[in-house]
């Protein structure tokens, strides 16, 4: 049921980063300017993939470095499989720990991993989808998130937080596909709409979905996750025109270590030649790195990444975390467009 082994190879480019980056090992300040508060400072994680225990440890250590969160957004990959039971014990781990009183879930592939199972102590691929149905499956991510579509929209201390996601699992409806993100045209309507929105009231706007973009961050340029999108031109499109949109996409679990977790991407035909920026989440659960073949190999030791996220009247600094080290890795400054 490995996941990485259901998608295929695409190319596209990705726009100089138009940032300033503070690398591994170098000293990270609180702020850039020492007595300005910023307005909201949130959280990011992704692919918890059932493992509580590192989700706890990085609930505790964002305890501790961000007491005040505005909120948590998780970018997909909440369970190993999809069922209730796996969601529950989610919530449950979640419950143990102080965290952000507003969380922000997004729909990741292995919420769709039921099928594989006949039960949940026996694995029939085979037998896919094994009596479950594809709606079942939405019905359960709908329950555990406490909405009834996959696109949401957030506020973290002002700050709006936009949740998309695949409207199918697409192996239900093409069995040549598996995992590859399906976007309704309503959803993608929503999303231009609300970015629209954000932008005339000078907001900065961030974006989470597990999937990464094709030739944007680490990962998203080997062939196991560049074509995960149907619609990725179109999805493009809509974002590519706003300077101040953040996205943030996990699914990889590729090390925030690597140079490439932060990029800009341009999308030519859209006027902003500034591009926008994309953020790799990392992953509390497993982490990889490319492996010079192609593929992907598996990070030595513990491994339990994420994000915290500040955004200030004008810029956003973007920090990458070690909860299990209780460390910073490292950190980049995005000047916004317009102040807030």
């Amino acid at each position: 049921m490995d996941r990485r082994s259901l998608l295929t190879v695409a190319t596209g480019a990705v726009g100089a980063v138009a940032a300033s980056q503070i690398p591994a090992g170098a000293a990270l300040p609180t702020h850039a300017e020492p007595g300005r508060r910023p307005f909201a400072t949130f959280n990011v994680v992704s692919d918890i993939q059932g493992d509580l225990g590192d989700f706890g440890v990085a609930l505790e250590d964002m305890n501790r470095t961000n007491p005040t969160s505005s909120g948590l957004a998780v970018a997909g990959d909440i369970t190993p499989r999809g069922y209730d039971a796996e969601y529950a014990a989610v919530a449950t781990e979640l419950a143990r720990h102080k965290h952000a009183k507003t969380v922000a879930w997004a729909i990741g592939n292995h919420e769709f991993y039921v099928p594989k199972w006949r039960d949940p102590s026996t694995l029939a691929q085979d037998a896919w989808p094994n009596g479950t149905t594809e709606d079942s499956l939405f019905r359960s991510f709908y329950h555990f998130a406490g909405r009834n579509s996959v696109n949401a929209e957030h506020v973290f201390g002002g700050i709006p937080v936009l949740s998309i996601g695949t409207e199918k699992y697409m192996h239900y409806h093409d069995p040549k596909l598996w995992d590859e993100v399906w976007l309704s045209e309503a959803q993608l309507t929503w999303l231009e709409q609300r970015l629209a929105y954000w932008a005339r009231r000078r907001r900065p706007v961030m974006v989470v979905t597990h999937h990464p973009l094709p030739n944007t961050v680490s990962g998203s340029h080997n062939r196991l996750y560049s074509r995960d999108y149907l619609q990725a031109d179109r999805l493009l499109g809509i974002l590519g025109r706003h300077r101040d949109v953040f996205l943030f996409c996990g699914h990889t679990h590729w090390d925030l270590a690597l140079s490439d977790w932060y990029v800009r991407r341009v999308v030519p035909g859209t006027a902003n030649l500034d591009g926008f920026s994309v953020i790799n989440t990392g992953a509390v659960q497993t982490g990889y790195t490319d492996d010079g073949k192609g593929g992907e190999v598996a990070v030595a030791g513990t491994f339990n990444q994420g994000l915290q996220v500040e955004v200030f009247h004008d810029r956003v600094v973007v920090k990458a975390r070690d909860f299990a080290a209780g460390s910073w890795l490292k950190q980049i400054t995005v000047p916004l467009s317009t102040r807030i």
